[in-house]
Formats: C-alpha cells, structure tokens, sequence
C-alpha cells in the first residue's frame, strides 16, 4: 500500500466504535496502576466481564508501546468470545476487531489493519447497518461505558451515557444494569450529592442490578454503603454480611465491606479485613489507601482517649499514637507511588506528614498538589481548603489562609470542601471583628462570601461596614458597586 492508501485506510478506521476512537487519553490516567488494576480484575472479576477487561488491557498496553503483547490481549479477548454459546457473537466481537485493525496500522502491517477493516464491514452489512464501520448495538454501547467507567474518574458522565444507550438496546441486559448502577453510585459520591431517600437514583438502580447479576456481590456492598450513607445502616448491614457470607475471599468486595465496617466505627475489623485483601492484591492502591486511613482513624480515636485520661498514663498512649502515624504513612506513600494523580491520597500524607511532625515533607507535598494539572473543581477545592488549615494552623499565616479558602469557595460546585472553606473565613472574619471592631477586613471577608452565595442584600450591608472603616478600600467598593449593580 502507497501512502494514499494509508491515508484512506486511517480515515475508515477512525469510523470504527472501538477503544482507539472513544477518547481514552493517556495522560488522564496512571497507565501503570490502570494496567495493575485490569491484571487483578481478570483474577477476580465474574468471566462474563472478562473479554472486555483484554479490550481494555489491549488499549492500555498499545499506548505504553507493547503491541505484541497488546495482540496477545485480543487474542485472549477474541477466544473467551468465541467460547459463548451465543447468537449474537457478532455484536460482541465487533469493538475486537476494530482494536485489532488499529494495532496493525500502527505497526505498519496495513493489509492486516484492512482484513480486520473487512471483518468489521461484512458484520455491519450482516446487520444491516447505514454505516459500513460502526453498527449501534448495546455490546459497543455497553462495552465503552464499561472502558471509561474504568479508564478514569473524569470520564464517569460520559459513561453514564453509554450505558443509557446501551439499556435502551436491551434493557434487561445485566452487565449494562450493572455498569449503569456503578457508575450512577460513583457519580454522587464523586459529587459529593447528599441523597435522601427520595432523590437518591443508584439505591433502585443497584436493586435491579442486583437482581439480574445475583452472583455480584460487590453491588451489593455498594448497595450496603448508599443506604449507610442514607443513615439506614441496619438494612445495608443485611447487604454487607450476604455479600462477605457468598465471597469472603474477594478483594473488590473487602475493601467496600472494610470502609463500612471503618464507618460504623468498627475500625480493627474494617484493618483486618483491607490486610486479607491486600495479600491477594497486593499492588492495590485503593486498598493500601484504605489501609492508611483506618490507621489514620485509629490514631485519631487513640489520641482523643490519651486526651481525656490522667497524665500518669498518656505516655503508654504516645508509642501506640506514632506507630499508627507511621503505618499510615507507609501506606499513603505506597498509594502516591502508584497512583500519581490520586490528588487525596497526596492530601492525606501531608497531613499525615504534619502529624509526625515532618513539616518540611508535609510543605513539598502540599506544594507538589498545587502544581497538579487537569483537576476537577472538587478536587481543588479539596486541595485549596487543606492548603488553607496548613497556613492557618502549622505556618500561623492568615492571610494566606484565607487566600486558599476563598479559592476554594470562589469554585462554585457544591462540595463539603466548599463548605469546609466557608465555615473557615466566617470563623477568621469574626475573629477578626470581635478582636478588633476597627478592622474593615473581617466585614470584608464576610461580605466576599456572601457575594461568592449569590446573597446580594447581605453582601452589601458587610461591604457598607467595611467601607466606614476603610473608605478607600478598592476591593470593598468594587464588591458594593458589582452587588448594586446585579440588583
């Protein structure tokens, strides 16, 4: 094939609904951890999910430069397919073959790229699809929800989204049902969203899914810690122990039932549950993140007991506190080195660092997540309000407190953090006025926040204040001219 050829061959292939044509972009995912993660999920995960998890793991491979092992990958996707008895096999086979022809074009060998080309039309002719390249069926529907569900957080709506497509192909499908519950559950936590009872979508979402997908039994621990959360700890209990008593051994399913059991104050059970997980994955960031904040738990809930005993027996307590400070530590160091754009594990160990009184480390990591690119407003709000505590409380700097908290509150998504950030510079400003009632700044402060709230009449009336001590002060005369003006 000449050069023109080439080129028309990567225009048909950019047609194709496959894993090199949905966006997955390397650079918003820790490709290392990712590859950990799908290597453990093939070990554990149910055999129906696991042509999928060699899709991906194809991808993720081809991106790294490995396209021998990237073809071996299909190779393993292609044969599990081929081992269901199913008439639809076509449908399920279709994103393969359209990986593999990306492959071979990016290794030059462009009369395999057009065979793999081939199988893809004659499958889209078989089902009578208008186009020669992609046909809309729920296996590629359902199939790249379940890729970005995985790929990374960022990409949770847009997966929301396929699976939507592909339930409205086939809704009684229980991989889609279950795609569509995960991703809906991790949706509001990744929000943060408050559910009630009423408004809260993924309960009913993970029943149904757990209907159809009885076997899984990490729906249900989910199922268990929506209704925690939703203060029906008692019925998510129910969840939780059906769900240990069916797999007990299963690591996705122990670190849910490990932060159920830490929630419930049940900290040395949730431990030695996340240590049996561990030692069958042991690679597992989120479980050695879980590990450092039940010790970090553990140690809190040591030092208020050594707080409120005599003095004679504080120092049996302050061993037992700096081993726990330690062990989290390891583990949050070992969650960075793997997860490296895991912005609240890096949160954590600075704040951990502070507590063994590491300050120098703590300052480098909170440095090193002001630095990070390609966050989302929640994770900077996070990242500004732990700044803010740092300089408020380790550095003894208020100005560069309440520089960070109004960054966080300026990002307009609802979050505790946000929150977090009021409640910090409305107890600084009135701190400030009740310190010195001649010092504008404090009405200041409380006026930017109730601007930043939309709350026009109160912003106003602290501005005015503001203004009769420090009638030239441009800032509290732009912020009363702007509310004005909005009215």
């Amino acid at each position: 094939m000449g050069e023109i050829s080439k080129n028309s061959l990567k225009t048909k292939l950019l047609q194709l609904e496959c894993h090199f044509t949905w966006e997955l972009l390397k650079e918003d995912s820790d490709l290392d951890e990712l590859k950990d993660g799908l290597h453990d999920q093939l070990e554990f995960l149910f055999p129906n999910c696991r042509s999928m998890v060699y899709n991906l793991l194809a991808y993720v491979n081809q991106l790294k430069g490995n396209n021998v092992e990237a073809l071996a990958n299909l190779q393993k996707a292609e044969e599990l397919i081929q081992e269901v008895q199913d008439d639809d096999i076509s449908t399920k086979i279709i994103t393969t073959y359209g990986n593999y022809a990306w492959i071979y074009y990016d290794m030059d060998q462009l009369e395999n790229a057009n065979t793999y080309l081939g199988k893809v039309e004659d499958i889209c002719k078989m089902l009578l699809s208008t186009s020669p390249y992609n046909v809309p069926v729920s296996d590629v529907y359902g199939e790249k929800g379940w890729a970005l569900l995985k790929f990374c957080g960022q990409y949770y709506a847009k997966a929301k989204e396929c699976f939507q497509k592909a339930l409205e192909k086939d809704p009684e499908g229980p991989e889609w049902n279950s795609g569509y519950a995960t991703v809906v559950y991790r949706l509001e936590v990744f929000n943060n969203k408050k559910c009630t009872p009423e408004d809260c979508e993924s309960v009913e979402l993970l029943r149904r899914a757990i209907k159809l997908n009885p076997k899984d039994t990490v729906l249900m621990a989910l199922l268990g810690l929506k209704l925690q959360d939703m203060n029906r700890s008692e019925e998510g209990e129910k969840y939780i122990k059906e769900a240990l008593a069916k797999t007990p051994n299963l690591p996705y399913l122990l670190r849910y039932v490990a932060k159920f059991y830490r929630r419930q104050g049940r900290v040395d059970d949730a431990i030695k549950l996340l240590k049996r997980a561990v030692s069958f994955t042991p690679r597992s960031g989120f479980l050695h993140h879980q590990l450092g904040i039940s010790y970090r738990k553990k140690m809190i809930e040591l030092k208020k007991t050594a707080h409120a005993s005599k003095y004679s027996v504080r120092n049996d307590f302050s061993k037992q506190i700096q081993e726990l400070i330690w062990y989290a530590i390891y583990h949050f160091v070992f969650v960075v080195e793997q997860k490296t754009k895991f912005v609240y594990a890096k949160l954590d160990l600075a704040n951990m660092y502070v507590e063994a009184n590491q300050h120098d480390k703590a300052e480098n990591m909170f440095q090193e997540v002001l630095r990070m690119e390609k966050l989302t407003d929640e994770e900077k709000q996070e990242i500004y309000f732990n700044c803010g505590r740092y300089e408020e409380y380790q550095k003894k700097s208020e100005s560069e407190a309440i520089r960070y908290y109004t960054e966080g509150l300026r990002l307009q998504i609802g979050s505790n953090a946000r929150d977090w950030c009021q409640g910090a510079l409305q107890k600084l400003a009135k701190r400030k006025i009740q310190k010195n009632g001649a010092d504008a700044s404090g009405f200041g402060i409380l006026g930017l926040i109730h601007q930043l709230n939309g709350e026009k009449k109160e912003a106003i009336e602290c501005y005015e204040k503001a203004l009769e001590l420090d009638p030239d002060n441009e800032e509290y005369l732009s912020g009363i001219c702007n509310m004005r003006l909005s009215i």
